[in-house]
């Protein structure tokens, strides 16, 4: 088994990233597997280095140990074209202009129970020939899924919430992903959900260990691998962890930092007792 945490150096790590970090962490150890630790920083405005460091240091003592150096995105950006070029080699990418406000203009309605707005395909008729500065570029999923030869990848969970195998369907894939951003605009610089999936198989990591709330995007990441002919790992999705009102603890939420909690005198033990481990 070989595992990772790949927490993105934007806020502190608060008691929601400490218990995604332990569960991956115990996980692997119990049978002798492996921990990793990335640093899932491609947003480079957001990102800084005092906080790449204060993970690093409650991770330590909350007494995690990882396996290797620790792989930082930032460093290594012009990699990730080299799969958004295979992408746009079998013909799916297409350059889009719309802003934010543009998709939420042309939704009639919101759609429920998808975890992102599902883009109205205003840009879906362009080519890349078109592609100006600033353009973002998008999957063009009806291509994707026709080169698919039979049924969709399936993928194997293993989270109590979501266990079992889960075939993915074209209507599934349609209602719940559509053409989502593969390059952000402006900037050459590749999805995050990409880039992880990209380096979960370059790390050769086994199982994806991370909250329930991120299971909704293994449908993508799935046929993206699938399509850049990766492995699929298996992917383990725990349960969150919530406030007394059952509001999901957010990185904004400074007083339940765990550096917050070290300073009023807790022990890496205590911690763990109040994520319930």
């Amino acid at each position: 088994m070989r595992t990772r945490f790949a927490p993105s150096p934007t806020g502190p790590l608060h008691l929601g990233h400490a218990y995604s970090a332990i569960v991956a962490h115990d996980m692997a150890r119990a049978v002798g597997g492996q921990f990793l630790l990335r640093m899932e920083d491609t947003d480079l405005q957001r990102s800084k280095p005092e906080w790449d460091a204060q993970i690093i240091d409650d991770l330590t003592w909350l007494g995690l140990t990882w396996d290797g150096p620790v792989l930082r995105q930032s460093q290594q950006i012009r990699s990730y074209d080299v799969e958004l070029k295979k992408l746009d080699d079998l013909g799916l990418l297409y350059p889009c202009s719309c802003s934010r406000a543009d998709i939420r203009a042309a939704l009639a309605a919101p759609q429920e129970g998808v975890a992102h707005e599902l883009y109205p395909e205003t840009c879906k008729h362009r080519e890349m020939t078109t592609r100006q500065p600033g353009d973002a570029l998008r999957l063009h999923l009806d291509r994707a899924l026709d080169l698919f030869q039979g049924p969709l990848p399936q993928f194997m969970e293993t989270g109590a919430t979501f266990a079992g195998t889960h075939k993915i369907t074209r209507d599934q894939a349609f209602s719940q992903i559509g053409d989502v951003v593969m390059s952000r605009k402006g900037e050459d610089i590749i999805a995050y959900f990409l880039a992880s999936a990209i380096d979960d198989i370059r790390q050769g990591i086994s199982h994806v260990v991370r909250g329930e709330d991120l299971f909704d995007f293994t449908q993508i990441q799935v046929i993206l691998l699938s399509l850049l002919r990766m492995e699929i790992p298996i992917y383990h999705h725990h349960g969150l962890i919530r406030d007394e009102n059952g509001k999901r603890l957010a990185k904004r939420d400074d007083a339940r930092a765990i550096s917050k909690y070290r300073e009023d005198g807790a022990t890496p033990q205590d911690v763990r007792t109040m994520v319930g481990l």
